[in-house]
């Protein structure tokens, strides 16, 4: 079964969580500057089948769109141009670094690995990416 891609999009990296085989749990991946995600992409394709990219939707409390999707739109048009038989879904990502943080808290990391925001960006691609299997149950 191919696998399940999430993008939690930002201006300088880009979080990225996939799915197993199965598409039943959720794993971080990695996390890449926001310039290289495309060849990224193209480059985890090679070698792996993706049947969906699941993109973070970043909304306001009122359920607008947040300022910072004005950065994310073109980056998804982007990605349905350069992976047309690849579907694109998008879930709201509301308070998604928060959680990833208190994840972090509840693991035990230490204040120091806290700090590291790149896996804070790969955490919050797994929450996407967990609540988007979730919802399709």
């Amino acid at each position: 079964m191919p696998k399940i891609v999430a993008i939690d999009y930002g201006q300088k990296r880009v979080g990225i969580a996939v799915t197993d085989d199965l598409q039943i749990i959720a794993s971080g991946l990695t996390t890449v500057h926001s310039k290289n995600i495309i060849s990224f992409l193209e480059n985890y394709l090679k070698n792996n089948r993706v049947e969906c990219f699941v993109v973070g939707e970043p909304k306001d409390l009122k359920n607008n769109p947040a300022e910072s999707a004005r950065f994310i739109e073109p980056f998804v048009k982007n990605l349905k141009k350069r992976f047309p038989e690849i579907k694109v879904e998008r879930v709201d990502e509301r308070f998604t670094s928060k959680m990833a943080f208190q994840t972090m808290i509840d693991s035990g990391l230490s204040k120091k690995a806290r700090q590291n925001k790149a896996l804070i960006d790969e955490i919050s691609a797994t929450i996407i990416l967990q609540s988007y299997l979730e919802s399709k149950k």
